[in-house]
């Protein structure tokens, strides 16, 4: 148990480092980075509740999708990082509000748990042949179906709109007309021009 807790308190430790990363990097392209590493993070912490489904969900998923999308997205969008700062400064009292709230609410959530008896030492074992995996399909798919299929489609008009973005006319962008290229025809490539020799003195 001493081993868990140790476990824990480093990756929580390495998870808030890497969203303090997110928050407070200059460099749009290092923030991903950090997302990247809170990820990683965030799934070492499902496998030690014994959620391994969850947890390689989040590396593939998430990881190896979209944050890949959210990086070309940065990459190829011409951001202001000077105007992205001041946004940031002037919505910090706001920031700062919604956190302590958040915080707030994980103190009494914890509270009322040890109020209600439950262990102090985290997640009772689950019995031997569980499957969270069968588990979570057999809510997702019954109870949370509607949300399910809402969450796809958002991530569809995500997609959509991170392509809109990056396709937006740009002074300076150089685009290729793929329909020009194909109608082409072989004369107006090449022209044959004939003139007479001229024999040098």
């Amino acid at each position: 148990m001493l081993f868990h807790a140790v476990l824990f308190y480093l990756f929580s430790f390495v998870l808030i480092g890497a969203a303090c990363g997110v928050i407070f990097s200059k460099n749009p392209v290092h923030s991903i980075m950090f997302l990247v590493l809170a990820f990683f993070q965030s799934a070492m912490l499902w496998l030690l509740v014994e959620a391994e489904f969850l947890a390689i969900v989040l590396v593939l998923v998430y990881v190896g999708a979209v944050m890949v999308l959210f990086l070309f997205v940065v990459m190829m969008l011409d951001i202001n990082v000077e105007a992205v700062q001041r946004g940031m400064t002037r919505f910090a009292p706001v920031a700062i509000g919604v956190a302590l709230l958040m915080a707030f609410e994980l103190v009494q959530l914890i509270w009322l748990r040890s109020r209600a008896g439950a262990p102090p030492g985290g997640f009772e074992a689950y019995p031997e042949g569980y499957s969270n995996t069968k588990a979570l399909g057999s809510v997702l798919y019954t109870e949370h179906v509607y949300a399910f299929e809402i969450a796809a489609v958002v991530l569809l008009l995500a997609i959509v709109a991170a392509i809109t973005l990056t396709m937006r006319k740009r002074p300076g962008l150089k685009v290729q007309n793929i329909a020009a290229q194909v109608a082409v025809r072989a004369k107006d490539r090449l022209r044959v021009v004939k003139m007479d020799a001229e024999k040098k003195r």
